[in-house]
């Protein structure tokens, strides 16, 4: 047999149900699909790199399709 215990309407704490509380969170993967030239040329000028028109436009291609998954 199982105990029951009565309590008052004032004592029950109330909170609103929020799904997200009870969902697991995926690791989401890389979103980015597209490379710019620009954002190639800014970075091998941060990292300080010598590269010509054609180089940029080869790793362009190259890195849009590794994160196309090709």
């Amino acid at each position: 047999m199982k105990k029951v215990e009565v309590v008052k309407a004032d004592e029950v704490e109330v909170k609103p149900f929020i799904l997200d509380d009870f969902i697991q969170h995926k690791v989401q993967q890389n979103t980015m699909n597209k490379v710019t030239k620009k954002e190639l040329k800014n970075l091998a000028d941060d990292l300080g790199l010598v590269y010509d028109d054609a180089q940029i436009v080869f790793t362009k291609k190259l890195l849009s399709a590794y994160l196309l998954g090709k």
